[in-house]
């Protein structure tokens, strides 16, 4: 063992002013050796690293590209369902849509509702709408109502606002007895009615003007 070290350590002098390829194996041999290591480091770094990243990148994408193929997939087996629902929808907008006035038909509404309490007996000491209030599509009305009468003639006016064939919503409600017995009611009463073409037009262009 001692000899084949000292062999091989002889193979390393005097080695300057040598030409590498007259050198001993073992030298050549450590050599080769070390350029091979410095060529892979090199590669890796400038070479073949960068492609590495290439080919993580497209496998990401590959996979992002399975997963949307996928998606769409599920939508395409979902599609008639989905067009069940959005009829249905609609159908369901267009119930409700009819439960809208129109701007002509208001008066009509505020009288239902005025004839409601009289048709139960109730006085009113004020009936006041306000000023409407529009939206992207329709407009609320808030009414201010004030009327007096028994308790049950009070539920009564208020189950007949409930089934109104338009929407009317009662808010602020606040019952008070009176020193005859009788009770008063002093409620905020609010429908709703569509709003004309040029309503519509001008209320966009209102938003649009609030956005910026």
């Amino acid at each position: 063992m001692q000899k084949m070290t000292e062999s091989l350590s002889a193979q390393f002098n005097d080695l300057s002013g040598i030409h590498p390829g007259l050198w001993p194996l073992a030298p050549r041999m450590l050599c080769a050796t070390a350029a091979l290591i410095s060529v892979l480091i090199v590669g890796w770094f400038f070479y073949w690293s960068p492609q590495f990243d290439d080919l993580s990148r497209g496998q990401q994408e590959e996979k992002a590209l399975q997963d949307g193929y996928k998606v769409r997939i599920q939508q395409s087996i979902n599609l008639d369902g989905l067009r069940k629902q959005k009829l249905q929808v609609a159908q369901y907008v267009s119930s409700l849509e009819k439960q809208l006035p129109s701007k002509a038909e208001m008066d009509a509404l505020l009288s239902d509702i005025n004839q409601a309490g009289l048709g139960r007996g109730l006085q009113f000491e004020l009936f006041r709408p306000g000023q409407a209030v529009a939206k992207d599509y329709y407009a609320e009305l808030p009414i201010e109502i004030k009327l007096t009468g028994n308790y049950h003639d009070i539920g009564a006016f208020v189950s007949d606002i409930a089934h109104l064939n338009r929407i009317v919503t009662l808010k602020n409600l606040n019952v008070t007895a009176g020193k005859d017995g009788s009770l008063g009611l002093e409620v905020i009463a609010k429908t709703f009615r569509y709003l004309d073409p040029e309503e519509i037009v001008s209320q966009r262009k209102v938003n649009k003007g609030g956005q910026k």
